[in-house]
């Protein structure tokens, strides 16, 4: 057990480059194409998705198992997720607590429960979708 553990945080170490590359191509790139209004969920659907394809390209690595492992393991990563945003958040960027309860806010179009979501669903989606569980 301590292995799948180990496993699963080297894996969803793996968001947080992914997040960061996301963000940098909205704010570089989406953002002065198409204006932040549409670049904001945009950038939230890319990055759900991409979740999506680490868990699936990842699965192997962990091994087989039982459809409440993978659903235990997603829910894991949504609580790595969540507490890594608001300690980052407050402890290295400084920002308030308005501003990180900003992004659970869907009105502005932001994705981010959408990603969040994903995240917590991803390593059960994926396992279905290379057929280790019905």
């Amino acid at each position: 057990m301590p292995i799948l553990l180990l496993k699963s945080v080297v894996i969803w170490a793996a968001f947080i480059p992914i997040a960061i590359l996301n963000g940098g191509l909205r704010e570089k790139c989406l953002v002065p194409l198409i204006g932040s209004r549409l670049a904001l969920p945009l950038s939230g659907l890319l990055a759900a998705g991409l979740f999506l394809l680490l868990a699936w390209g990842t699965l192997p690595w962990l091994g087989p198992l039982s459809p409440a492992g993978y659903r235990l393991l997603g829910l894991g990563w949504l609580v790595l997720t969540v507490l890594f945003e608001f300690l980052f958040g407050r402890l290295v960027a400084n920002k308030g607590w308005r501003e990180l309860l900003a992004a659970y806010n869907p009105t502005g179009g932001n994705l981010w429960l959408l990603v969040l979501l994903t995240i917590a669903l991803s390593p059960w989606w994926a396992a279905r979708l290379r057929g280790l569980i019905p």
